[in-house]
């Protein structure tokens, strides 16, 4: 019975995304500036949170300033969602002309002497749209993204749908290790991305750092799978050009991640992103609770 459903439920919410789909992105930016109204005038999703998250990361900004940056988010948050949405009905031409990539070439050297890479990425920008720099690629499955996957199977079934919609692998978080050794032994190249900038779990907090302002749990997972795996690794430095328009730069961290000492890699990882971040701030997730424990809490918790 549940399954039956959770198979109703995939395709009454999949019609209804892919009949959107089939409407032109400037029609859709249009209900956009509808959702907007009702997101941030009338619902205030999750207004408190992204607050608070400004405040503590922008402490020498006036709250008129920080207003301008919250109004802005919740545009480009809007946006994003119809742009998501966009993918269910999107020629690889259109989407080439609205991401492009740069230093691409860089990736498919390390790969023409057989090295794989890791690509440390953020919730910045149009995420969803990342996957189609699968298309710069001829050998067809070569960017992986790691996901972790939803507790409704309807939603998980049709955002994976979504993320594969150029020839990306999927890989669930808990399989994340198994795969990659899997394709190293199998001696098939491949850049995986990481979405590696919001908070770990309390029991995988192993490093702190200054991030916006505020001391910050980050992942070190990416950093040790490198390590283990020698693989090359890369940034994901994304830019919002204009409405519907983005532009990301693959930049190089590391490409001898054993001869690193720990921590140095994530470490360039948080300033990449910080960076990023401070160039243009209203296009970074802010509704996320990335500040929710204080360094106090957690190592109290894991002393339990």
């Amino acid at each position: 019975m549940k399954k039956l459903l959770n198979n109703i439920l995939y395709y009454i919410v999949y019609a209804w995304m892919y009949l959107h789909a089939l409407l032109p992105l400037k029609f859709l930016y249009v209900l956009s500036d509808v959702l907007y109204v009702i997101v941030y005038n009338i619902v205030g999703y999750r207004k408190r949170v992204v607050r608070r998250n400004l405040a503590g990361s922008f402490p020498d900004k006036t709250m008129k300033e920080r207003l301008v940056i919250e109004k802005e988010f919740y545009h480009h948050f809007c946006d994003y969602f119809f742009e998501t949405v966009k993918l269910l009905h999107i020629s690889d031409e259109e989407m080439q002309k609205r991401l492009q990539f740069e230093n691409v070439g860089l990736v498919k050297e390390y790969m023409k002497n057989g090295k794989s890479g890791l690509l440390f990425m953020g919730h910045y920008a149009n995420w969803e749209w990342v996957p189609s720099l699968n298309l710069n690629f001829v050998d067809g499955e070569v960017l992986a993204q790691i996901y972790k996957p939803l507790k409704n199977k309807a939603f998980d079934d049709l955002f994976l749908k979504i993320r594969s919609r150029f020839g990306s692998l999927g890989i669930p978080k808990s399989d994340t290790l198994r795969v990659i050794i899997k394709k190293k032994r199998e001696n098939k190249q491949m850049l995986i991305g990481f979405m590696a900038d919001q908070t770990p779990s309390v029991n995988n907090i192993h490093y702190w750092t200054n991030f916006l302002n505020q001391d910050t749990p980050v992942f070190t997972g990416v950093e040790r799978i490198a390590k283990k795996t020698g693989f090359i690794v890369f940034y994901l430095d994304v830019q919002k050009l204009k409405r519907g328009y983005y532009k990301a730069t693959i930049r190089l961290l590391t490409d001898k991640p054993q001869d690193e000492p720990e921590f140095v890699i994530t470490e360039r990882y948080i300033r990449a992103m910080e960076k990023t971040i401070l160039r243009y701030p209203a296009y970074w997730l802010w509704t996320h609770k990335r500040w929710k424990r204080s360094r106090q809490e957690v190592e109290s918790i894991q002393h339990r």
